[in-house]
């Protein structure tokens, strides 16, 4: 998608995206360089709350996976 700078280094984001991505009016956003390339990135206004989970997998929890492999070392000796 192609978008266009303005004179006053203003871009417009399609509206398509501002839903999809929950930006409205007054929305903070960052720009990163990832080494020649440019990307929006929504601000978090509560980044420890807002990446609780961000990691979970589906399953056991990693803490209940060491605990069993721990159980059968124990098992073993």
């Amino acid at each position: 998608m192609a978008l266009t700078i303005s004179n006053k280094g203003w871009v417009v984001i399609p509206a398509e995206l501002r839903k999809k991505y929950g930006l409205k009016p007054g929305a903070q956003v960052q720009i990163v360089d990832y080494g020649g390339v440019l990307a929006l990135v929504p601000s978090m206004h509560d980044p420890v709350g807002q990446s609780s989970g961000l990691l979970a997998g589906k399953g056991a929890s990693l803490t209940e996976a060491v605990i069993e492999a721990h159980r059968r070392e124990l098992e073993l000796e």
